[in-house]
């Protein structure tokens, strides 16, 4: 028996697919709804039969029956409903609707909650409400018009429903790790370092599963935690440590440590076990949030799902604001769970702080600077962006400038303004510019103890941290970037004339660069630092990214390296041993082009050896100077200096070369001052990961 065709909306297009379709069976029709796109079987003979369920709640709606709460008649066919049709349940829009079966029964699939959006009561459809005389299983669509809020009176319309938003996250294609991932990569985090574990599982798959992300495992999650501190520190971008609860957690504490004191924003993302487990007794579990407390700028734990997105973006917030690490643990269970990204909430981040000084602040600092007869500037590492600004203050005031150690290479050592790091391993005339001066205009300090800035000079101080400001208290202090500030102060300066600056800060660093090179003995063997220091400033290429590890190798390195325009990275202010290996990967990944060195001692890098595998898993050429010389040599200094025998320094250490070759890349031993420049040479060249185990004297002089 043929049927009778019924064609809406692009009728054309579904007439001449009916003619296409190659059944012919008299007793189907087959229509093609340009919505939905799709083709349906429709029982011949009867208009407005079928039956269509809502996507996000459930709700079925039935032609036969039509829907009293939208005033839709009996017997109206779905596909002539108007265009701004709603579910009466969700308020979903027309096209959440398929075609589903007959058997399906009419009606929301799920009892609903229902909030007012003034007072917060909530409306539960299983529950009624009996102050209004609503009788459980009351459906919301039900309720009378005119009926109110019992709590405040509110209208009908200003109920909004509860669950929509969890009814679309459990229908979600995606789990909260997918989204968390996504986010990052949104916000510019695509470079992970860390360790997969049972805890973490969710979240190492959405890393599998996004192919802009890039996941680094590591043999250690401490190494993990300083690469990613390096990361930040080498390019101003935050990268990220994954790893799990409990024991990975712990681990990752000195690299996020060392990220805190050197104000290096990180985000830590931590498994932690499912919420069920939670407790005393749980494996792998302790209390994060309390752990990581004193480390972070942000910290939390994601308990809901819905949370998840919003979390994260507060996260990377905090860290990039503050200049920290933020910490979010995702329980396992959590991290599995469906959600939906484009109804999660988040917040945006300031990309960049452009803070200046009032014109008020900048006029009294010009009228502090144009009075000082010895002016000196201090760039720390605040002002490592703005070498060229600095240099013309300093050209402008007449004014030699002396950095802090981590602002080493912020200018060339050869630069005819550039006098030298302020310190204990600075060079002397350093310290005599700066005690005798009568004016320092500081810019971006941290004022260590190491630096010693003498608090009791007039100072002019420049920072973008406003607790950092008022050492000294007749001082002028500015809130601002050295880079946006130094510009509108300088048409402000009195311009001085030549005063012979220049010729004495010359002339006081050739009689130190002939000090230094008096002490690199090309002859002495076991080698000495200050002979391997110069061997390197001469070998490294100009364009270099070092990574320096602590103790004897950077008091050696800030003191006889000759920076040209090379990039370093350290441990500051927690001044923790192995850094240098990690942070030379961060740097290989940071800058692939270029060629990175790692210096580091037998101590240092003895603590983070297990991962130069990672760098030939990998593929990052890297040349790694080992300093052997069997001690921990700094201690060993300590030790004297404060009148204790030596004792416990001595090092039992494995053939670092040989170490290098069962790893699969390259090691080479160098044992005689005459081979060292041409192995260094010969490493850079090689363009794969070098170790060379130089044989070096332990003794700084004597």
């Amino acid at each position: 028996m043929p049927g009778r065709l019924r064609v809406t909306g692009g009728s054309r297009f579904a007439r001449r697919v009916l003619q296409e379709l190659p059944c012919g069976c008299p007793g189907c029709i087959y229509i093609l709804c340009p919505v939905f796109l799709r083709v349906e079987t429709r029982v011949p003979g009867v208009i407005g039969d079928g039956k269509w369920k809502c996507s996000v709640c459930g709700y079925v709606y039935d032609e036969e029956q039509g829907e009293p709460a939208t005033g839709t008649p009996p017997g109206a066919a779905f596909e002539g409903l108007p265009g701004d049709w709603r579910c009466p349940v969700c308020n979903a829009e027309k096209t959440a609707f398929s075609r589903t079966g007959d058997e399906e029964k009419a009606g929301p699939a799920l009892f609903m909650k229902w909030r007012c959006s003034v007072c917060g009561y909530e409306y539960d459809e299983k529950a009624g409400e009996p102050a209004t005389g609503t009788p459980p299983g009351t459906r919301f669509a039900e309720i009378p018009r005119t009926w109110r809020c019992p709590v405040c009176g509110a209208k009908k319309s200003a109920f909004p429903m509860v669950k929509k938003e969890e009814l679309v996250h459990a229908r979600a294609a995606t789990t909260v790790s997918d989204v968390l991932i996504a986010e990052m990569e949104a916000q510019g985090i695509t470079l992970v370092f860390g360790l997969p574990g049972t805890s973490s599982l969710g979240l190492v798959d959405a890393l599998r599963k996004n192919q802009n992300m890039r996941y680094i495992v590591v043999r250690h999650e401490e190494n993990a935690a300083m690469a990613a501190s390096a990361y930040n520190k080498l390019t101003g971008k935050i990268a990220a440590c994954l790893t799990i609860a409990g024991p990975g957690a712990t681990n990752l504490a000195t690299g996020l440590y060392d990220a805190k004191e050197d104000h290096a924003p990180v985000l830590s993302l931590n498994g932690q076990v499912a919420i069920q487990y939670t407790g005393p007794g749980g494996i792998q579990e302790i209390d994060q949030d309390a752990f990581f407390r004193p480390i972070t700028v942000f910290n939390n734990t994601i308990y809901d799902k819905k949370t998840a997105v919003l979390l994260l973006t507060k996260a990377i917030k905090y860290a990039a604001i503050h200049r920290g690490v933020a910490q979010l643990s995702v329980p396992n269970d959590i991290q599995k769970e469906p959600l939906d990204a484009p109804i999660s909430r988040r917040e945006s981040c300031v990309a960049g702080f452009g803070i200046v000084q009032d014109d008020g602040g900048i006029e009294r600092a010009a009228e502090v600077i144009n009075r000082a007869m010895r002016p000196v500037i201090i760039a720390g590492w605040g002002a490592f962006d703005a070498p060229g600004e600095v240099v013309a203050l300093a050209r402008t005031m007449q004014a030699p400038i002396v950095t802090t150690f981590r602002a080493k290479g912020m200018l060339p050592d050869d630069h005819a303004w550039n006098a030298g790091i302020l310190g204990s391993l600075g060079p002397p005339h350093a310290r005599k510019l700066v005690d005798e001066a009568d004016l320092l205009i500081t810019l971006g300090v941290g004022f260590s103890k190491f630096t010693n800035v003498p608090l009791d000079t007039m100072m002019v101080q420049v920072d973008t941290d406003p607790i950092k400001l008022g050492k000294n208290p007749e001082g002028i202090s500015l809130w601002s970037n050295a880079r946006l500030l130094i510009p509108r102060l300088v048409p402000k300066l009195r311009a001085r004339h030549d005063s012979g600056i220049l010729a004495e800060i010359g002339n006081m660093k050739r009689e130190w660069q002939e000090h230094i090179d008096s002490e690199a003995d090309p002859a002495a063997v076991p080698l000495r630092p200050p002979y391997i220091m110069k061997v390197l400033s001469e070998t490294v290429p100009d364009d270099a990214v070092i990574s320096v590890d602590v103790g004897e190798i950077q008091w050696w390195f800030g003191r006889n390296f000759r920076m040209k325009r090379q990039r370093f990275a350290m441990s500051g202010y927690l001044g923790t041993m192995g850094f240098g290996l990690p942070g030379a990967i961060a740097a290989k990944l940071a800058y692939p082009e270029k060629t990175v060195v790692c210096i580091t001692g037998d101590g240092g890098f003895s603590m983070a050896m297990a991962d130069f595998v990672t760098t030939v898993k990998y593929d990052l050429p890297m040349v790694v100077v080992v300093f052997n010389n069997d001690q921990l040599a700094m201690i060993q200094v300590e030790q004297m200096m404060e009148h204790y025998p030596n004792f416990g320094t001595d090092l039992f250490n494995p053939d670092f070369a040989a170490y290098a070759e069962a790893c699969g890349g390259t090691g080479i031993r160098v044992a005689e001052p005459s081979a060292l420049g041409g192995a260094v040479e010969h490493a850079i060249n090689l363009n794969s990961p070098v170790i060379i185990d130089v044989d070096t004297d332990p003794r700084r002089f004597f």
